[in-house]
Protein backbone atom coordinates (compact mmCIF):
# COMPACT_ATOMS: atom_id res chain seq x y z
CA UNK A 1 0.00 0.00 0.00
CA UNK A 2 1.44 3.43 -0.90
CA UNK A 3 0.97 4.68 2.39
CA UNK A 4 3.14 1.87 3.92
CA UNK A 5 6.06 3.51 1.37
CA UNK A 6 9.02 4.73 3.33
CA UNK A 7 10.03 8.46 2.65
CA UNK A 8 12.67 9.26 5.30
CA UNK A 9 15.29 7.74 6.91
CA UNK A 10 16.28 9.46 9.97
CA UNK A 11 19.61 9.13 12.45
CA UNK A 12 20.03 10.09 16.07
CA UNK A 13 23.29 8.94 18.26
CA UNK A 14 22.91 9.19 22.16
CA UNK A 15 24.88 9.14 25.09
CA UNK A 16 22.55 6.95 28.05
CA UNK A 17 24.62 7.45 31.52
CA UNK A 18 24.77 4.48 33.80
CA UNK A 19 24.42 4.24 37.20
CA UNK A 20 27.44 2.57 37.48
CA UNK A 21 30.92 1.63 35.57
CA UNK A 22 30.27 -1.43 33.81
CA UNK A 23 34.10 -3.05 32.66
CA UNK A 24 34.27 -6.36 30.12
CA UNK A 25 37.56 -8.19 29.79
CA UNK A 26 38.80 -5.53 27.31
CA UNK A 27 36.92 -1.93 27.62
CA UNK A 28 34.46 -0.56 30.51
CA UNK A 29 31.83 2.34 30.03
CA UNK A 30 30.28 4.84 31.57
CA UNK A 31 28.07 5.75 29.84
CA UNK A 32 26.52 3.48 26.67
CA UNK A 33 26.49 5.35 23.27
CA UNK A 34 23.74 3.86 20.85
CA UNK A 35 22.21 4.36 17.48
CA UNK A 36 18.21 4.90 16.56
CA UNK A 37 17.29 4.35 13.26
CA UNK A 38 13.78 5.98 12.51
CA UNK A 39 11.84 4.79 9.63
CA UNK A 40 8.92 6.87 8.95
CA UNK A 41 6.09 6.28 6.01
CA UNK A 42 3.88 8.22 3.94
CA UNK A 43 1.29 6.99 6.18
CA UNK A 44 2.79 8.85 9.38
CA UNK A 45 4.21 5.84 11.18
CA UNK A 46 7.26 5.64 12.41
CA UNK A 47 9.48 2.85 13.42
CA UNK A 48 12.56 2.85 15.36
CA UNK A 49 15.56 -0.02 15.27
CA UNK A 50 18.65 0.67 17.39
CA UNK A 51 22.41 -0.02 16.66
CA UNK A 52 24.40 -0.46 19.75
CA UNK A 53 27.90 -2.46 20.37
CA UNK A 54 28.63 -3.71 24.38
CA UNK A 55 31.14 -0.77 25.31
CA UNK A 56 32.47 -0.05 21.34
CA UNK A 57 34.62 -1.43 18.45
CA UNK A 58 35.95 -4.06 20.65
CA UNK A 59 33.68 -6.25 20.47
CA UNK A 60 32.30 -6.93 16.65
CA UNK A 61 34.69 -4.14 14.95
CA UNK A 62 31.42 -1.77 14.87
CA UNK A 63 30.49 1.65 16.57
CA UNK A 64 27.83 3.84 16.90
CA UNK A 65 29.72 6.11 14.75
CA UNK A 66 30.48 3.56 11.81
CA UNK A 67 26.66 2.56 11.82
CA UNK A 68 25.75 5.87 11.36
CA UNK A 69 27.73 6.34 8.44
CA UNK A 70 26.73 2.96 6.98
CA UNK A 71 23.12 3.16 7.55
CA UNK A 72 23.08 7.38 5.61
CA UNK A 73 25.16 7.00 2.97
CA UNK A 74 24.55 3.26 1.90
CA UNK A 75 21.78 1.42 3.79
CA UNK A 76 19.21 4.82 3.86
CA UNK A 77 18.73 5.12 0.14
CA UNK A 78 18.24 1.14 -0.42
CA UNK A 79 14.81 2.10 2.07
CA UNK A 80 13.38 5.28 0.30
CA UNK A 81 10.11 4.18 -1.61
CA UNK A 82 10.32 1.04 -0.59
CA UNK A 83 7.06 -1.11 1.65
CA UNK A 84 8.29 -1.43 4.96
CA UNK A 85 6.66 -5.43 4.46
CA UNK A 86 9.26 -5.69 1.50
CA UNK A 87 11.81 -7.02 4.40
CA UNK A 88 13.05 -10.02 2.53
CA UNK A 89 13.77 -8.09 -0.74
CA UNK A 90 15.40 -4.91 1.24
CA UNK A 91 17.35 -7.52 3.22
CA UNK A 92 18.84 -8.70 0.36
CA UNK A 93 19.58 -5.36 -1.61
CA UNK A 94 20.65 -4.37 1.70
CA UNK A 95 23.27 -7.59 1.68
CA UNK A 96 24.15 -6.58 -2.55
CA UNK A 97 25.82 -2.64 -0.73
CA UNK A 98 27.13 -3.52 2.25
CA UNK A 99 28.90 -6.62 3.76
CA UNK A 100 28.61 -7.26 7.49
CA UNK A 101 27.98 -4.45 9.33
CA UNK A 102 25.37 -6.81 11.23
CA UNK A 103 24.96 -4.17 14.01
CA UNK A 104 23.67 -1.55 11.63
CA UNK A 105 21.95 -4.12 9.44
CA UNK A 106 19.70 -5.11 12.88
CA UNK A 107 19.00 -1.38 13.23
CA UNK A 108 17.43 -0.75 9.95
CA UNK A 109 15.74 -4.59 10.31
CA UNK A 110 13.96 -3.79 13.79
CA UNK A 111 12.96 -0.25 12.33
CA UNK A 112 11.10 -1.91 9.74
CA UNK A 113 9.62 -4.47 11.75
CA UNK A 114 8.59 -1.92 14.02
CA UNK A 115 6.62 0.13 11.38
CA UNK A 116 5.39 -2.47 9.55
CA UNK A 117 3.71 -3.98 13.06
CA UNK A 118 2.27 -0.19 14.07
CA UNK A 119 0.96 -0.04 10.14
CA UNK A 120 -1.04 -3.63 10.76
CA UNK A 121 -2.11 -3.02 14.43
CA UNK A 122 -0.34 -5.69 15.84
CA UNK A 123 3.22 -6.88 18.45
CA UNK A 124 6.44 -7.23 16.79
CA UNK A 125 6.32 -10.56 17.84
CA UNK A 126 3.26 -11.54 15.62
CA UNK A 127 5.39 -11.18 12.66
CA UNK A 128 7.66 -13.56 14.03
CA UNK A 129 5.12 -16.00 14.59
CA UNK A 130 3.24 -15.58 17.91
CA UNK A 131 4.65 -15.27 21.40
CA UNK A 132 5.55 -18.37 23.28
CA UNK A 133 5.48 -17.07 26.60
CA UNK A 134 4.99 -13.46 27.82
CA UNK A 135 7.98 -12.54 30.02
CA UNK A 136 11.82 -14.09 30.66
CA UNK A 137 13.58 -13.88 33.35
CA UNK A 138 16.72 -11.58 33.69
CA UNK A 139 20.57 -12.67 34.78
CA UNK A 140 22.10 -9.98 36.23
CA UNK A 141 25.65 -8.86 34.99
CA UNK A 142 28.44 -8.23 37.19
CA UNK A 143 31.79 -6.80 36.22
CA UNK A 144 35.61 -7.47 36.60
CA UNK A 145 35.38 -6.36 39.93
CA UNK A 146 37.18 -7.50 43.46
CA UNK A 147 35.00 -10.27 44.99
CA UNK A 148 33.90 -8.24 47.97
CA UNK A 149 32.44 -5.73 46.04
CA UNK A 150 31.05 -8.59 43.25
CA UNK A 151 28.92 -9.75 46.29
CA UNK A 152 27.86 -6.54 47.58
CA UNK A 153 26.21 -5.50 44.70
CA UNK A 154 24.71 -9.03 43.86
CA UNK A 155 23.28 -9.17 47.34
CA UNK A 156 21.25 -5.88 46.82
CA UNK A 157 20.25 -7.02 43.44
CA UNK A 158 18.75 -10.38 45.37
CA UNK A 159 17.33 -8.13 48.13
CA UNK A 160 15.37 -6.45 44.73
CA UNK A 161 13.63 -9.58 44.17
CA UNK A 162 14.33 -8.97 40.21
CA UNK A 163 17.04 -11.18 39.74
CA UNK A 164 18.33 -14.71 40.96
CA UNK A 165 21.02 -15.45 39.22
CA UNK A 166 24.50 -13.48 37.94
CA UNK A 167 27.36 -13.21 35.01
CA UNK A 168 30.26 -12.36 36.35
CA UNK A 169 33.11 -10.95 33.47
CA UNK A 170 36.62 -12.44 33.49
CA UNK A 171 39.88 -12.30 31.25
CA UNK A 172 41.01 -8.90 32.75
CA UNK A 173 43.21 -10.78 35.57
CA UNK A 174 45.68 -13.59 35.34
CA UNK A 175 43.65 -16.74 35.04
CA UNK A 176 44.50 -18.04 38.73
CA UNK A 177 43.77 -14.71 40.04
CA UNK A 178 40.50 -14.70 38.37
CA UNK A 179 39.83 -18.18 38.95
CA UNK A 180 40.44 -17.15 42.97
CA UNK A 181 37.90 -14.13 42.49
CA UNK A 182 35.17 -16.15 41.03
CA UNK A 183 35.23 -18.57 43.57
CA UNK A 184 35.35 -16.05 46.61
CA UNK A 185 32.09 -15.24 44.50
CA UNK A 186 30.58 -18.62 43.92
CA UNK A 187 30.55 -19.27 47.68
CA UNK A 188 29.41 -16.47 48.90
CA UNK A 189 26.55 -17.10 46.92
CA UNK A 190 25.88 -20.85 47.40
CA UNK A 191 22.85 -21.44 48.02
CA UNK A 192 20.98 -18.56 47.04
CA UNK A 193 21.92 -17.54 43.68
CA UNK A 194 23.25 -19.09 40.32
CA UNK A 195 26.51 -18.12 39.07
CA UNK A 196 27.18 -17.85 35.54
CA UNK A 197 31.27 -16.80 34.16
CA UNK A 198 32.15 -14.63 30.51
CA UNK A 199 35.18 -14.88 29.54
CA UNK A 200 34.68 -12.70 26.13
CA UNK A 201 37.24 -15.18 24.26
CA UNK A 202 40.44 -13.58 26.03
CA UNK A 203 41.76 -17.65 27.00
CA UNK A 204 43.49 -19.85 24.71
CA UNK A 205 42.48 -23.87 25.14
CA UNK A 206 45.62 -24.84 27.38
CA UNK A 207 44.78 -22.06 29.66
CA UNK A 208 40.48 -23.16 29.42
CA UNK A 209 41.59 -26.86 29.88
CA UNK A 210 43.66 -25.91 32.96
CA UNK A 211 41.20 -23.69 35.08
CA UNK A 212 37.79 -24.21 34.00
CA UNK A 213 37.24 -27.31 36.19
CA UNK A 214 38.07 -25.38 39.03
CA UNK A 215 35.34 -23.23 38.39
CA UNK A 216 32.61 -25.71 37.58
CA UNK A 217 33.82 -27.76 41.02
CA UNK A 218 33.24 -24.75 43.31
CA UNK A 219 29.76 -24.09 41.49
CA UNK A 220 29.46 -22.09 38.99
CA UNK A 221 26.70 -22.84 36.28
CA UNK A 222 28.25 -21.96 33.01
CA UNK A 223 31.24 -20.89 31.08
CA UNK A 224 30.53 -18.64 27.97
CA UNK A 225 32.44 -18.04 25.36
CA UNK A 226 36.39 -19.04 26.89
CA UNK A 227 37.98 -19.08 23.52
CA UNK A 228 38.59 -16.41 20.59
CA UNK A 229 35.44 -16.96 18.63
CA UNK A 230 37.41 -18.79 14.97
CA UNK A 231 38.33 -21.22 17.68
CA UNK A 232 35.26 -23.97 17.42
CA UNK A 233 37.52 -26.74 17.28
CA UNK A 234 38.64 -25.19 20.93
CA UNK A 235 35.55 -24.71 22.05
CA UNK A 236 34.59 -28.04 21.30
CA UNK A 237 37.89 -29.71 22.97
CA UNK A 238 36.14 -27.71 25.91
CA UNK A 239 32.69 -28.35 26.10
CA UNK A 240 33.96 -32.32 26.04
CA UNK A 241 35.93 -31.66 28.93
CA UNK A 242 33.49 -29.36 31.26
CA UNK A 243 30.46 -30.77 33.61
CA UNK A 244 28.94 -28.13 32.66
CA UNK A 245 27.59 -26.03 29.82
CA UNK A 246 29.96 -24.04 27.45
CA UNK A 247 27.93 -21.38 26.10
CA UNK A 248 28.85 -19.63 22.35
CA UNK A 249 28.48 -16.05 21.74
CA UNK A 250 31.62 -14.23 19.76
CA UNK A 251 31.64 -17.60 17.83
CA UNK A 252 27.56 -17.35 17.26
CA UNK A 253 26.53 -14.23 14.95
CA UNK A 254 24.53 -15.81 12.04
CA UNK A 255 22.76 -18.84 11.07
CA UNK A 256 25.38 -20.83 9.31
CA UNK A 257 27.36 -20.37 12.81
CA UNK A 258 24.71 -21.76 14.63
CA UNK A 259 25.02 -25.18 12.13
CA UNK A 260 28.80 -25.19 12.45
CA UNK A 261 28.77 -25.07 16.33
CA UNK A 262 25.96 -27.68 16.49
CA UNK A 263 27.75 -30.11 14.01
CA UNK A 264 31.06 -29.63 16.08
CA UNK A 265 29.62 -30.20 19.15
CA UNK A 266 31.20 -26.85 20.53
CA UNK A 267 28.33 -25.29 22.61
CA UNK A 268 25.74 -26.47 25.20
CA UNK A 269 23.83 -23.13 25.19
CA UNK A 270 23.48 -20.37 22.31
CA UNK A 271 23.37 -16.89 23.55
CA UNK A 272 21.03 -15.36 20.91
CA UNK A 273 21.35 -11.58 20.44
CA UNK A 274 19.42 -9.85 17.93
CA UNK A 275 21.76 -6.88 17.34
CA UNK A 276 25.02 -9.18 16.39
CA UNK A 277 23.45 -11.45 13.85
CA UNK A 278 21.65 -8.76 11.88
CA UNK A 279 18.35 -8.88 13.26
CA UNK A 280 14.91 -10.29 14.46
CA UNK A 281 14.95 -12.85 11.56
CA UNK A 282 18.62 -14.11 11.80
CA UNK A 283 18.21 -14.24 15.36
CA UNK A 284 14.91 -16.80 14.66
CA UNK A 285 16.69 -18.57 12.62
CA UNK A 286 19.49 -19.28 15.03
CA UNK A 287 16.75 -20.45 17.65
CA UNK A 288 15.19 -22.48 15.10
CA UNK A 289 18.76 -24.40 14.84
CA UNK A 290 18.71 -24.48 17.79
CA UNK A 291 15.82 -25.78 18.65
CA UNK A 292 16.35 -28.78 15.72
CA UNK A 293 19.97 -29.31 17.37
CA UNK A 294 18.44 -29.34 21.23
CA UNK A 295 20.42 -26.89 22.12
CA UNK A 296 19.07 -24.35 24.59
CA UNK A 297 19.12 -20.49 24.23
CA UNK A 298 19.99 -17.94 26.41
CA UNK A 299 18.77 -13.78 25.34
CA UNK A 300 21.75 -12.41 25.52
CA UNK A 301 22.62 -8.91 25.74
CA UNK A 302 24.80 -6.11 23.95
CA UNK A 303 24.04 -3.39 26.97
CA UNK A 304 20.80 -2.14 24.46
CA UNK A 305 18.60 1.14 25.64
CA UNK A 306 15.12 0.15 26.12
CA UNK A 307 14.18 -0.33 22.15
CA UNK A 308 16.92 -2.40 21.46
CA UNK A 309 15.52 -4.70 25.03
CA UNK A 310 12.17 -4.36 23.48
CA UNK A 311 13.10 -5.91 19.90
CA UNK A 312 15.37 -8.71 21.93
CA UNK A 313 12.42 -9.34 24.03
CA UNK A 314 9.92 -10.10 21.22
CA UNK A 315 11.89 -12.35 19.40
CA UNK A 316 12.95 -14.27 22.91
CA UNK A 317 9.15 -14.23 23.62
CA UNK A 318 8.85 -16.09 20.06
CA UNK A 319 11.36 -17.96 20.27
CA UNK A 320 11.20 -21.87 19.92
CA UNK A 321 13.18 -22.62 23.25
CA UNK A 322 15.31 -20.19 26.04
CA UNK A 323 15.25 -22.33 29.27
CA UNK A 324 18.42 -20.25 30.47
CA UNK A 325 16.33 -16.84 30.52
CA UNK A 326 17.64 -13.80 29.10
CA UNK A 327 20.63 -10.96 30.38
CA UNK A 328 18.24 -8.48 29.06
CA UNK A 329 19.08 -5.84 32.00
CA UNK A 330 20.27 -3.10 29.76
CA UNK A 331 17.42 -0.28 30.98
CA UNK A 332 18.31 -1.65 34.14
CA UNK A 333 22.03 -0.23 34.08
CA UNK A 334 20.94 3.08 32.77
CA UNK A 335 20.80 6.26 35.04
CA UNK A 336 18.29 7.53 32.90
CA UNK A 337 14.90 6.38 31.24
CA UNK A 338 14.41 6.74 27.41
CA UNK A 339 10.89 5.56 27.44
CA UNK A 340 7.56 7.54 28.23
CA UNK A 341 6.61 4.46 29.69
CA UNK A 342 9.17 1.77 31.23
CA UNK A 343 9.45 -1.62 30.35
CA UNK A 344 8.18 -4.00 33.32
CA UNK A 345 10.70 -6.01 35.62
CA UNK A 346 9.91 -7.71 38.28
CA UNK A 347 10.40 -11.06 40.20
CA UNK A 348 8.67 -13.37 36.91
CA UNK A 349 11.91 -11.19 35.03
CA UNK A 350 11.32 -8.80 31.92
CA UNK A 351 7.81 -8.45 30.44
CA UNK A 352 6.36 -8.34 26.95
CA UNK A 353 5.14 -4.70 26.47
CA UNK A 354 1.18 -4.11 25.03
CA UNK A 355 0.64 -2.27 21.99
CA UNK A 356 1.63 -2.50 18.24
CA UNK A 357 5.05 -2.58 16.89
CA UNK A 358 8.25 -2.64 20.02
CA UNK A 359 5.50 -1.73 22.16
CA UNK A 360 7.34 0.98 23.57
CA UNK A 361 7.57 4.80 22.88
CA UNK A 362 11.20 6.75 23.03
CA UNK A 363 10.92 10.18 25.27
CA UNK A 364 11.39 12.57 22.71
CA UNK A 365 12.66 15.35 25.83
CA UNK A 366 15.45 11.98 26.59
CA UNK A 367 16.31 11.58 23.40
CA UNK A 368 17.16 15.56 22.98
CA UNK A 369 18.90 15.77 26.12
CA UNK A 370 21.16 13.02 25.44
CA UNK A 371 21.34 13.65 22.09
CA UNK A 372 25.40 13.70 20.40
CA UNK A 373 25.88 17.11 19.26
Amino acid sequence: MSDMRIDQVETVIVDIPLRRAHRFARAGMNAQPVLYVFVRTAGGVTGVGEGVVPGGPWWGGESVETMQLIVERYLGPVLLGRGVDEIPMILRDIADVVAANLFAKTAVEVALHDAWARHLGVPVHVLLGGAARTAVPVTWALGTEPADAVVEEALVKLDSGLHSSFKLKMGKQDPADDVTRIVKVAEKLAGVAGVRVDINARWDRLTALSHLPGLAAAGIEMIEQPLPGHDVEGMAAVAAALPIPVMADESLRTPADAIRLATAGAAGIFAVKTTKSGGLRAGRAIAEVAAAAGIPCYAATSIESPVGTAASLHAACASPATPWGSELFGPLLMAEEMLVEPLVYDADGLHLPDGPGLGVELDPARVRAYRRK
